[in-house]
This record gives C-alpha cells, structure tokens and sequence, in this order.
C-alpha cells in the first residue's frame, strides 16, 4: 500500500504517523475494499494525505473508531466519506460535556478542520464493532480519558492502545478523575491480560511487538510507583517541556493530601 504511506503492521493492518506528536493513524482493510478509520489525525494536510492514499488504493472507509474524548481522536474530513463513526459510551459523552473545549483545542492544536464533522460521534452498544471486515474487539476503561477504548484484532493480533503504552510518552493521566492513580493501573492491567496480542500501535509513537508492550507497561507501572514514591524520576521519555509540565502536575497531585 505504498499509495497510503502507510507500513504494514500485519496482514491488512496499517499505520500512518504524523510528524506532529508522532501520531498514529490506523486503517484496518475489510471487505469489497472497505476500511476501519481509527484516530485519523492530525493536521488538515495528514487527514488530506489519508483520504488520497485511500482512494489511490482502492480503499474507502465504512466505519470509524476514537479511541477516546481528546481533541486529536475526534478528527474527521469530508473527504473520508460520510460513516457511522463510534467511541464507548463514556467518551460519546465527555465528547459533548466538552464540546467548546475540544473546538478550542483543535482550533489552537491543528487550525483549519472542518468543525462540523469535527467530534461526531456515536456510542458503540456492546463490545465489538460491527463492520464488515475483521473482529475488533473493544476493551474499555478509564485510564487517561474517560471511556478510553483500545481495539483488538484477534486475527492479527493487533491492539490499538490509543494513548497509552508509548514509547515517548509518560503515562498521561486524567486528573479530573476522583482516583487517576487507580484508573491508569487498571487500565494497564486490562491491556497486560489480552490474550494474543502480537502486535501494539499506541497513540502516539512506535509500533512494538508483544514483547514490548509487556515492557511498556512494566515502564509506566514503574512510573506510577515512582510518582507514588515521590523521590526522583528518571524516565527517558520525560524529554520535552510539555511532557515534563504534565509530569510537575501529576507529581503534584500524587503528593497532595487525601489524594
């Protein structure tokens, strides 16, 4: 598929990566030349690159996946058609409850969308896209976002973490949330415990094989100790000034009383 500048993860199984926070796009190939459209993103340019490397390989979206309520999951172009776009219930619903912060977001993060496919989405009823190509299995939780969904394909054994078990980012925690220490260990728990899984496409940075998604979780549970702790943190990902304010804020919360 070199038309859609897209690597081959596994059989019919795609990922485009945007230069901006290294961000993943995921197409998964189905039937009669449709595809699943999962966090298309980021810039008007990426979305234009996506649906002209579709066409040109013979590829048209029938369905699309957010893995969670963030700005840069919500993406969507006139270009790619008009289909039934799903999330988990829980993120549907944050999706509206923020509405005017996400339309602020985008406006700042990635100017020029077009607001009004921007965040349309639906929830999913059930745990399981129904669509005509492979299995995508939905495994729901709270860590980082509410409703955050990641995919699996137990064809391929693929998972789409969505923005958790990356390799340049710490774990990112919703804060809005009464226990995000607690969410977050949850949430890795639920991935760690997928049978079969062969191949992981977080969110933003590398793809990595089954190994290294078990080592990417043992690298943010060593994370989530550490803030607990309170003493030093050394993680090698803490490489770039948002990601080490996002961390002085985590940090603070882990200390403060009562959390």
């Amino acid at each position: 598929m070199d038309a859609l500048a897209a690597d081959e993860v596994a059989p019919g199984v795609y990922v485009a990566t945007a230069q901006k926070f290294t961000t993943n796009t995921t197409i998964v190939a189905g039937d009669d030349g449709g595809c699943l459209l999962v966090d298309p993103a980021v810039s008007v340019a990426d979305l234009a690159a996506i649906a002209r490397g579709l066409s040109a390989s013979g590829l048209r979206p029938v369905a699309g996946w957010s893995t969670h309520p963030h700005w840069d999951h919500l993406l969507w172009s006139r270009a790619l058609g008009e289909v039934p776009r799903f999330a988990t219930p829980r993120a549907v619903a944050a999706a509206a409850r923020e509405e005017a912060g996400l339309i602020s977001d985008v406006e700042e993060g990635a100017p020029g969308h077009d607001l009004s496919v921007f965040a349309r989405v639906q929830p999913l009823i059930g745990h399981e896209i129904d669509w005509p190509g492979p299995r995508a299995l939905i495994y729901a939780h709270e860590a980082h976002a509410p409703g955050h969904g990641a995919v699996f394909l137990p064809d391929s054994g693929v998972l789409l973490a969505g923005d958790m078990c990356s390799d340049v980012e710490i774990p990112l925690l919703d804060l809005d949330s009464a226990d995000p220490f607690l969410d977050y260990r949850e949430g890795l728990r639920l991935l760690a415990d997928i049978p079969g899984v062969r191949v992981v496409v977080p969110g933003h940075g590398r793809v990595g094989d089954g190994a290294e998604l078990h080592r990417r979780i043992a690298a943010d549970l060593a994370y989530l100790d550490a803030l607990r702790g309170g003493g030093d943190i050394g993680d090698p990902r803490l490489t770039e000034d948002w990601l080490r304010a996002e961390h002085a804020r985590q940090r603070a919360r882990a200390a403060a009383p009562g959390r």
